[in-house]
């Protein structure tokens, strides 16, 4: 088994693969759409945003200062946009949102711009990009996009992550957070907690869910004591024990449980430990499909192929 081979051309070069330089002769073979500079004045109004645009939250203060230092000094970088399919004379943002809100709010009538032929894929991929390389996305965000990379263009986690310049691993567990009950994606977009307590809450039950991330809260534990009291009530639903049952629990139950949760952050997929008296056990390790088999043995591995 192996990744594909016939690969989707890449993303590598980020933010520097959607600005042209226009002093090359490639550029200028390349641009017939655009005018000789390469950049154009354009109306404000004609802008729409990106219908694929990943980001939901933009910080209202620094968009303040955004819009104030453009009042004074105007926009500065140009705005990337591509014609509007679907309303004549329009176009659609392909990176520069915040720029283009704070031109909006700073009432003013023309922005900068440099026109980009892109398919609906490549909308969904530079505003991704563009929002990555800035750590302007909450996970909950990140892995909304990394999801409609997957059902509406077919791309591999291992696709994604030559895209966007992560590992396979980290895509994966971006995806899984994203699933997370929505009382958890709530506090991570409001940052009470992080993409790493989010994890660690998965292995629960969603009742367990609910009780576990008050306790985070109220007592702002960090990701390790998470992981800790996912454990221990992770021992506690499995054996259910009753007062007198409760004495005779060995006392590295709740290790054995912590190990199992420390897996499985790690791997991001169910994990059993078994261990006997002497010492001896098994580790069973879960997979779903081929891809969660490649991307285990990338991590354990470290090999790109299997």
């Amino acid at each position: 088994m192996s990744t594909s081979t016939n690969r989707r051309r890449g993303l590598g070069r980020g933010l520097g693969a959607l600005i042209v330089d226009t002093t090359s002769p490639e550029a200028e073979a390349s641009t017939d759409s655009l005018p000789p500079s390469g950049i154009q004045s354009c109306p404000l109004a004609a802008i729409r945003p990106n219908p694929h645009q990943p980001r939901t939250q933009f910080d209202e203060e620094t968009l303040q200062e955004l819009t104030a230092s453009i009042r004074v000094h105007g926009i500065i970088q140009p705005l990337i946009v591509t014609a509007n399919p679907t309303e004549p004379h329009t176009y659609w943002l392909v990176a520069g949102e915040r720029r283009w809100r704070a031109a909006r709010l700073a009432a003013l009538q023309e922005v900068p711009i440099i026109v980009r032929e892109a398919s609906p894929q490549q909308l969904v991929e530079w505003a991704l990009i563009e929002n990555v390389q800035r750590a302007d996305l909450n996970p909950i965000e990140e892995g909304t996009a990394y999801q409609t990379l997957i059902n509406d263009f077919g791309l591999t986690h291992a696709e994604i992550a030559e895209r966007v310049g992560k590992s396979r691993s980290a895509i994966t567990n971006i995806l899984r957070v994203a699933t997370a009950p929505a009382s958890v994606q709530a506090a991570i977009v409001a940052n009470e907690i992080s993409a790493g307590h989010a994890r660690a809450l998965l292995a629960l039950s969603e009742e367990a869910i609910e009780a576990a991330l008050l306790q985070i809260k109220e007592q702002g534990l960090n990701v390790r004591q998470t992981e800790a009291l996912v454990a221990r009530l992770q021992a506690a639903a499995n054996a259910a024990p009753t007062a007198a049952e409760e004495a005779a629990i060995p006392p590295d139950q709740a290790q054995v449980a912590h190990l199992e949760n420390r897996f499985r952050t790690a791997l991001g997929t169910r994990v059993n430990l078994n261990r006997s008296a002497n010492g001896s056990g098994r580790l069973v390790i879960h997979f779903y499909n081929d891809e969660d088999l490649e991307n285990l043995y990338q991590l354990i591995i470290g090999d790109e192929e299997i």
